[in-house]
Order: structure tokens, then sequence, then C-alpha cells
């Protein structure tokens, strides 16, 4: 249960919201007040508000939802689960009531000044391309935060857009927010098609598939890094039967067997018969190879050809952010990006070697070159001053 009821008739600019906190597992409980400074979000499910913490001066973000009575929120209980350097955490949550009787549940999450979004208009209105440095700096990371959500949490995120996409822009750490239409897929279980936002909705949601999988964030963060790369989003469809004229410009008209593979239920097979674009035109000539070759792994019309998170982690596009002395722009080290948890469980020694460099390793006191041929089971790497466990399978 969020922490307790407090009556809010809204986040207007010097109001202050109080609410108790603490209280379990013999904690002392403690009264935190949040005075409201401005909105930074809207939508149809509330409002995101940044608030300054009287007790610490800490700057925070609270998202306003109105609640139904009658259910459990998913979001929140889905933030529970995050515990994650790339993913939104929940701080903490609480009800307010207003006047008229209603309920909201309020989201307690770290301020994080911009988005994706922001950040790639700012450069797009200098008339400047994006550098490649921190192309690969955020879409590395955003692939980690998906890496955890689907193979540790389970959670499919469903609607990766630059959006919702928080930049750091001190340290340049990035972290996946808007846990609102994310759920928890169950194989067999059918889910909704009309999810995700337009332009990075994956082509087997256009086609009306009800049983999906993770593969859908994997579309979304393919165009999210190919909208970096061009400086404007590569499917910019202006309504779901264009998005999908959009993608075949590109991809060219799926065949049956690829229709089949995103929905096995669709029958209609009308459509015109157009070649696939080669990737290095689509990209400027100056483009990198390896850009171009991580893009079109990751927009394939069949789901289960698309690489996964933790591959796309590991992809050469990627190599420059391994390297021992790679740093920012500005001299400063990058955030922490070999800090991998349980996600790499189950992961093969060879994808391991690629994703820990080997100056990681020995930094970290790790002996791995790892032994090919052996199967690791749990390997799991806590990177930084945590421990490295593998044990070899008979």
């Amino acid at each position: 249960m969020p922490d307790s009821l407090v009556d809010s008739n809204g986040p207007v600019s010097g109001h202050i919201i109080s609410t108790t906190i603490g209280g379990k597992n013999g904690e002392p409980k403690r009264t935190i007040s949040y005075m409201a400074e401005r909105v930074v979000g809207t939508g149809s499910f509330g409002i995101v508000f940044q608030a300054k913490c009287l007790e610490t001066g800490e700057a925070v973000a609270i998202k306003k939802v109105l609640q139904d009575k009658r259910y459990k929120n998913r979001e929140l209980q889905l933030m529970r689960l995050m515990d994650h350097p790339n993913v939104i955490t929940l701080k903490h949550c609480f009800f307010s009531t207003t006047t008229r009787d209603e309920l909201f549940l309020n989201l307690v999450m770290d301020y994080v000044p911009e988005t994706m979004y922001k950040v790639l208009k700012h450069y797009i209105d200098s008339n400047q391309s994006m550098p490649l440095i921190y192309i690969k700096l955020y879409t590395y990371q955003l692939f980690k935060g998906l890496a955890y959500m689907h193979t540790v949490a389970r959670v499919c995120h469903r609607d990766i857009k630059p959006q919702n996409i928080l930049v750091d822009p001190l340290t340049h750490q990035v972290k996946i927010c808007d846990l609102g239409s994310a759920k928890v897929l169950v194989k067999g279980e059918a889910n909704i098609s009309y999810i995700c936002s337009r332009y990075y909705r994956a082509p087997e949601l256009i086609f009306g598939a009800t049983e999906y999988t993770m593969t859908i964030d994997i579309w979304s963060a393919g165009c999210v890094l190919a909208e970096l790369l061009l400086g404007q989003p590569l499917f910019p469809g202006e309504n779901a039967v264009d998005q999908l004229v959009e993608i075949i410009k590109v991809l060219g008209t799926p065949t049956r067997e690829e229709i089949r593979c995103m929905n096995p239920n669709y029958t209609d097979f009308r459509f015109p018969q157009i070649k696939a674009h080669p990737w290095h035109k689509v990209f400027h000539k100056r483009m990198p190879p390896e850009a171009i070759d991580l893009a079109s792994r990751l927009l394939q019309y069949s789901p289960s050809l698309r690489c996964t998170a933790l591959e796309a982690c590991a992809h050469p596009f990627f190599n420059e952010l391994r390297e021992p002395n790679a740093r920012l722009p500005n001299g400063r080290p990058f955030p922490p990006l070999f800090n991998f948890k349980q996600e790499l469980a189950g992961a093969s020694p060879e994808l391991i070697n690629r994703l820990i460099p080997e100056h990681v390793r020995r930094q970290a006191g790790l002996n791995f070159p790892i032994l090919q041929g052996h199967d690791y089971i749990g390997a799991t790497l806590f990177v930084h001053g945590l421990v490295a466990e593998g044990k070899p399978s008979n």
C-alpha cells in the first residue's frame, strides 16, 4: 500500500504536499513534504510535475494519476519491481484526494531534467547532427535497461520512444521512464495491439497481433537509434495504415512467411510488391557500417529475427564505449556501463566476453578469458566492487 492519504487540489506552483513514510519493519514513521514547482508533462494519464523535498532539498518528479478505487495500479506494481541504473525507480508513493472525492496516486521518482527527445531537438534546432559518441552512449544504455526489463523483471515497456528516455545532461546517464503502458507478457495470453506511439510501433502490432513478445520494444529501440542517426523519425506515418506504408518503403513488402510470423491470423495479403530500400541508402554516405548493421538487425519484420537487447549491447557499434581510455568529449568519465546484474544469467560465455571488456575484468579481479566450451549456470556479473559468479556445469 502507498504510504498515506493527503488532501491535495493539484500541483500549483508553491503548493505543498505532505505525506507520511516508513512505519514498516520497525522503521519509524516520518513526515515528508514536497513543494510543487512546475508541470513537466501532461497526458491522458494525468500530469508529471517537478517538486522539491523540503526536508532534503532534493528535486523529484511526481507523477499524479487518477486512481480507480476498484483496481490496483499496474504501473505502481511494475515500478516496485524495478532496480536498475537505466530504468526509473520508485522512491515512494502516496494517495491524495480532492474536494470532489477523487482519488489520485502520486508516484515519486528521481527528477531527471532532459529527455532524449529534447536533446535531439536541441541539435536539430542548431542545424547539427548529434555526435556519434552520444548516440552510442544513449542507445547502449537504452538496450542495457531493456535487457534488465526483459530478462529479469520480465516486463515489456510497450511505449519506447525518445520522450520516454530520460538523459542526465551532466553525467549522460540514461533512464527508461513511463511504465504506464508496461506489462508482464504471458505466453498464450492476449494483449491489446493498439499500443505504442505510432512512429515506434512494431509492424506486428499494425497487423493486429495480440500474442506479441518483448521484441516490440526492440523494434521501437531500433526506430529510436535510426532517429538519432538521421535527425528525424525513420517511419513518420500519419496514421496506422500510412505507418505500414512508411515501413514498407524501407523494408519492402513483407513476404507471406514474414506476415505469418507477425500475426498468424492475418489473411489479407493485398499489398503492392515493393523492393526493400538498401539500408546503406537510408543513411548518409559517412554513416559507420556498424551503425547500419545494428539498425538492420533491430528492424526486422520477423520478431524472432530481431536481436535481443543484450545482443544489441554487445554489437560492434558500441566497441568505442569498451575502450580502456574512452571518455566523454569533456574528458569526464562515462556513466557506469558494465554494471550488469542478473541480466547476464543465462548469457553465453562468448556473449559475456564481448559485453565485459578485458580492462574491466582485470580491474574487478575477474579471471575471465571465458572458458570456451563451458556452460555457465547462473553466470551473474557484478562489476565495480560487486562479485562475479559462474560455475561450470558438468
